[in-house]
């Protein structure tokens, strides 16, 4: 079979092999060298992660926690697909995630990807990379900068990005030097970036950040990678940061301006390959629920402030969390009794999914299967790549 296959022309055997999921595709790595060739070659990586797919094709990657103890939490990622808009079928079997089991992890907590099939899982003092469909995973080395005697590190915000330059992943951290004054009030010394490149396996700090960002809401989807950018919501403007040329820029918000009795709150997701604006209230008790409005903005030119259209405008959700927009019309969301719930932007439908975790904790991701390889850095010294 192998040895037919070959003679194949490549457009006639790459269209074969595109066609197959991919678990079957790690098993053909397995049966031939020239498959394993072929299956590992950047080309038909590239080729596969950017191929043609169906709004079915897209899979959902859930995060979300249960308490075990006072302070110990257990947090698990369920893999799953929907052909259907009220139910969501497991691809895989759940799978704990060992490194997230305190309050501070499953509240404070960033799912960010997919970014060219990678998805990151970040917290303040840990990053994990992993691709959910070859079920490869790698952490990353702890930030090796450290404060002086007295002054307290405190990251503000994290992301995770391509830099399609240099061909290679980062992930970058903000934050600042904080200290106690000689009247017992907490001062900022410093604020500085950090950036850690997959590929070469190194922390470096950006000697050439001298601004004040803004102050920064580290709140569940308040940040997301898109067109090559990080962004995060900030009090008034969103924060950018271009990967590639690593340099800060700030984004006017859509004029958002319904008065909340509670809120409000603000999230980004995609919708349609746009980037998307989230506005909703805070959970608290308000005078009457349903004056108070979700709205969802997209934005139609990429950094054109007037090209933000306010698309939807939802009355009466209780949101905790918003988490996706999916096959184009489904908002997925978590109440505030940690059920996961959707709403149907087209019937107005709310339903339950019968999924639930502790409130705050969860995240969703939604993924194609791809063959994405995550960068091994310096094998001396780079954490080592695993299977789960």
């Amino acid at each position: 079979m192998p040895k037919r296959f070959m003679n194949f022309p490549n457009d006639v055997s790459n269209f074969i092999l595109l066609m197959l999921p991919v678990k079957s595709l790690l098993r053909f790595k397995c049966v031939s060298r020239a498959f394993n060739t072929i299956l590992e070659s950047s080309t038909f990586v590239n080729i596969h992660l950017n191929r043609t797919i169906t709004i079915k094709d897209e899979l959902i990657l859930l995060k979300r926690s249960f308490k075990e103890d006072c302070e110990q939490y257990k947090t698990i990622f369920s893999f799953l697909s929907g052909e259907i808009d009220d139910y969501l079928n497991p691809v895989f079997p759940d799978l704990d995630v060992p490194y997230m089991t305190d309050t501070n992890s499953i509240v404070f907590d960033q799912l960010v990807g997919p970014c060219n099939g990678l998805i990151a899982l970040m917290d303040s003092l840990t990053v994990v990379i992993f691709n959910p469909s070859t079920r490869h995973f790698r952490f990353l080395p702890p930030s090796p900068f450290r404060s002086p005697k007295g002054v307290h590190r405190y990251v503000k915000c994290v992301g995770f990005g391509f830099d399609s330059v240099v061909n290679d992943y980062k992930v970058v951290r903000i934050c600042e030097l904080l200290k106690d004054d000689c009247y017992g009030y907490i001062q900022v010394e410093k604020e500085n970036v950090e950036i850690y490149e997959l590929g070469i396996d190194c922390w470096r700090e950006l000697d050439w950040v001298d601004q004040q960002f803004p102050i920064l809401n580290w709140l569940p989807c308040s940040q997301i990678f898109y067109n090559g950018t990080c962004h995060w919501i900030a009090h008034t403007v969103i924060l950018c940061f271009d990967v590639s040329g690593e340099l800060f820029r700030t984004m006017e918000m859509p004029n958002t301006r319904h008065n909340y009795v509670n809120g409000p709150n603000y999230s980004l997701v995609i919708q349609n390959e746009s980037l998307t604006f989230i506005c909703y209230p805070s959970v608290l008790p308000a005078n009457d629920p349903l004056e108070d409005l979700t709205e969802i903005w997209i934005m139609k030119y990429y950094n054109v402030h007037d090209s933000w259209i306010k698309k939807y405008t939802i009355r009466g959700l209780s949101i905790e969390i918003p988490l996706a927009l999916w096959k184009t019309h489904l908002f997925l969301f978590q109440r505030k009794n940690g059920c996961l719930m959707f709403y149907d932007l087209n019937s107005e439908e709310v339903k339950g999914l019968n999924i639930h975790g502790c409130p705050n904790s969860m995240r969703v991701a939604v993924y194609k299967e791809n063959l994405t390889a995550i960068p091994r850095g310096n094998k001396t010294t780079s954490t080592q790549l695993q299977k789960f």
